[in-house]
């Protein structure tokens, strides 16, 4: 089985590039399952329904997301519509919205997705790793093909939730950094690893926003208006190819598809 995941998604050039490269790309990998991190597709900061549902649309089957996943207000109200939309799931468990999934498309062996967030330079959520725990012990009844998604500031804390779990996932991807790192592997458990998928968006920018105003701001440390860049626009994220039956990793490639 190939499962395709998109590191972050930054605005509307991330979405078109998802819309117009997602079932290209899947026809060509010949992939099973696409996942997504899409917590900047509205407007560069944040998701929306409509927004969420247009990636849906376009071949994705589970969205994930992260440390924005509320800065579009009306959202709160909106996660629980949509069930293949993930929120970190070390939030406490009255937030709305749920992290983890199991995923079954037509003629297809059903896949896990666990959604988690760190807590290194960023907010005290609950414990990653013992949140892991007792999800994957879940998933695990009805699945071995698990997919994490951590989203998180330090690449040690990536690492080593990788490590933990080796063995009892099928891959661990980092995102949240927006740069895609060199640094994929297979564990010796057969844990597929990625420390950043980088993002999906206009690379001619800083980070998917446009460079002048960032470069102000670092300079003058004055208040700028981060404007949404439009220039090469690339598709970046990861192929891992797992074995069905036992859920071990077989293949980890990283993707960067021009638009």
């Amino acid at each position: 089985m190939k499962l395709l995941f998109i590191g972050d998604i930054v605005g509307e050039p991330g979405r078109a590039a998802v819309t117009g490269l997602c079932r290209l790309l899947c026809e060509r990998h010949k992939i099973d399952y696409v996942i997504a991190n899409a917590e900047n597709i509205a407007g560069g900061s944040g998701l929306t329904l409509p927004t969420s549902r247009e990636l849906l649309d376009a071949g994705v089957d589970i969205i994930t997301s992260g440390d924005h996943v509320w800065d579009q207000k009306e959202f709160v109200a909106d996660i629980g519509k949509e069930p293949r939309i993930l929120r970190p799931a070390n939030y406490p468990a009255d937030v709305p919205g749920h992290g983890s999934i199991v995923w079954n498309r037509p003629g297809k062996s059903p896949i896990g997705v666990i959604n988690l967030q760190g807590r290194t330079f960023m907010a005290a959520l609950e414990n990653p790793f013992t949140v892991a725990d007792a999800l994957v012990a879940e998933l695990r009844q009805q699945t071995r093909i698990i997919l994490v998604d951590i989203h998180a500031e330090a690449t040690s804390e990536k690492i080593a939730l990788g490590r933990y779990l080796d063995g009892r996932v099928s891959a661990v991807i980092g995102t949240h950094t927006h740069v895609q790192t060199a640094d994929e592997q297979i564990f010796p458990g057969g844990t597929a690893f990625l420390s950043d998928a980088g993002f999906t968006g206009a690379q001619e920018s800083v980070l998917g926003r446009e460079i002048e105003p960032i470069i102000r701001r670092f300079v003058t440390q004055m208040p700028q208006r981060f404007k949404l860049a439009q220039n090469r626009v690339v598709l970046c994220g990861v192929i891992v190819d797992v074995d069905d039956t036992t859920g071990r990793a077989r293949a980890i490639s990283r993707l960067q598809e021009p638009v």
